[in-house]
């Protein structure tokens, strides 16, 4: 069943109940966001958008970004996403990989072309109010194309990602069984892939009120508040955010926290489980590539397992999802399925990711290191090009995370040789040393801060942290 399949389907099962509040409080309910989408791709039919006709979306997250999406998805056209923590040089490459017949821009983002040429002379199709009842979604075969978006670039140059109709159905079914309940849910929503399979399952989303390119800086409180607002029963946010909350209790209405696009640590979890005894904590590893792979109820972890993962065996993923085939070659995490992107819009990218068996399955390399437990549970060990003189980022940097005083710790070359950065209390430099070369790590440097991605910032980056370390001598 396709995402509008299903989204037909829960508003015909829930019209009235409220399918996205957006972060100012306001409610839009399943009907009328259907209808909103109706509107929309009537007026856009008169302009002339159609089937495989691609459109540049330059909307924030709200109600309509997703209504635009299922109103072009309605005619068949293709919506292109530029990557939001890219910002302006997002939209300039999804351009560049792009030949858009139209875009759509509201707010400030109207003045896009001021500042991006290139849409100039290109038909901007308008966010006007209105509503319009629908017809039931047009089919359109599996592999009709829906959706272009990019990865982030963090590890090198951001590629295309075409998305089919087919890849979006595929990539739901893999993400049901993580978000299946028998109650009536109401998600706190970080990630848009989410709100997507929500608005499939009749699940109401709550859209952040925080600035989503800068999570670092949300107010801990205001989403408290927002939470108790709307009595959101779980939270689906990056880990920097899971940490953010951790100082202080949750609204009661909270069971579960999901978390993931950069590592979960069990000190997280704990300073959670703290304040909110019976919260259940669950991490989810993937990629933009492939999204989900594996994913573990963190909150359960066994003595036995903290200690491996105190003790430099890596960050514990969990058992694959049931949709994703798993291998480990050369020690790195390979993965096949029907939500696996096979190929980049450019096949030029291929080559680095891309590797085909002797039967023909296309598997993605995610460039990350890992090994399988004797329960056939995944570990990850850290980006395959950062390990230093044979060790591995995640083997050292988790395992330092349960030193006393550390904050933030990362891998890094110096000089040719392994160099522990750490973020924390100072005044603990002697312990960490001592514990470090326990480890095999010789040098330890305590930094201010240690750089993190520009997506979720929840990972480090480790370009800006290597010129951190320049700038600082070390």
């Amino acid at each position: 069943m396709t995402i509008l399949a299903a989204f037909d389907a829960a508003v015909a099962a829930h019209p009235d109940r409220p399918a996205i509040i957006n972060g100012k409080g306001r409610k839009v309910s399943f009907a009328s966001l259907h209808d909103r989408a109706g509107f929309l791709a009537g007026e856009w039919a008169k302009r002339g958008i159609g089937p495989g006709d691609r459109v540049l979306i330059a909307v924030s997250v709200t109600p309509d970004l997703y209504a635009a999406l299922a109103a072009l998805w309605r005619l068949g056209a293709v919506a292109v996403l530029p990557e939001p923590a890219m910002g302006l040089k997002g939209v300039k490459t999804a351009l560049a990989a792009a030949e858009v017949k139209a875009w759509i821009g509201a707010g400030v983002l109207r003045v896009l072309p001021l500042l991006v040429p290139r849409l100039l002379g290109v038909t901007r199709l308008s966010l006007g109010a209105g509503a319009a009842s629908a017809p039931p979604s047009a089919s359109w075969p599996d592999d009709h194309p829906a959706l272009m978006s990019f990865t982030s670039g963090s590890t090198g140059r951001a590629k295309a990602i075409m998305r089919s109709h087919g890849f979006l159905a595929a990539q739901n079914r893999a993400v049901g069984p993580l978000l299946a309940s028998d109650r009536a849910e109401i998600d706190l929503v970080a990630f848009p892939v989410f709100v997507l399979a929500n608005l499939g399952s009749g699940v109401t989303s709550v859209l952040p009120n925080w600035p989503l390119r800068r999570p670092d800086r949300a107010d801990p409180q205001a989403i408290r508040a927002h939470i108790a607002k709307h009595g959101v029963t779980r939270l689906l946010l990056p880990p920097v955010l899971a940490e953010a909350l951790a100082d202080a209790p949750l609204p009661a209405s909270v069971t579960t926290v999901f978390t993931g696009g950069g590592p979960v640590f069990a000190d997280v979890v704990d300073r959670l489980a703290a304040h909110n005894p019976a919260l259940r904590v669950m991490a989810v590893y993937g990629s933009t590539e492939a999204e989900p792979i594996a994913e573990l109820e963190v909150s359960a972890l066994t003595r036995a397992d903290r200690a491996r993962i105190n003790g430099g065996e890596g960050l514990l993923a969990g058992p694959p999802v049931s949709a994703v085939r798993v291998r480990i070659v050369d020690d790195e995490i390979l993965v096949a399925g029907d939500h696996v992107v096979e190929t980049y819009v450019d096949p030029a990218d291929n080559a680095a990711t891309k590797t085909r068996d002797e039967s023909g399955t296309i598997w993605h390399r995610t460039g990350d290191g890992g090994r399988f437990d004797e329960v056939g549970r995944l570990w990850l060990l850290g980006r395959t090009q950062g390990r230093i003189e044979g060790l591995w980022p995640f083997a050292i940097e988790v395992a330092a995370r349960s030193w006393p005083g550390v904050k933030r710790a990362a891998l890094c070359p110096l000089d040719g040789k392994a160099c522990l950065a750490i973020e924390g209390d100072t005044a603990r430099l002697a312990h960490w040393q001592a514990a470090a070369a326990a480890l095999g790590v010789t040098t330890v440097v305590a930094l201010k801060s240690i750089p993190l991605d520009r997506r979720h910032r929840s990972k480090v980056d480790y370009a800006r942290l290597a010129e951190v370390m320049r700038a600082s001598g070390a």
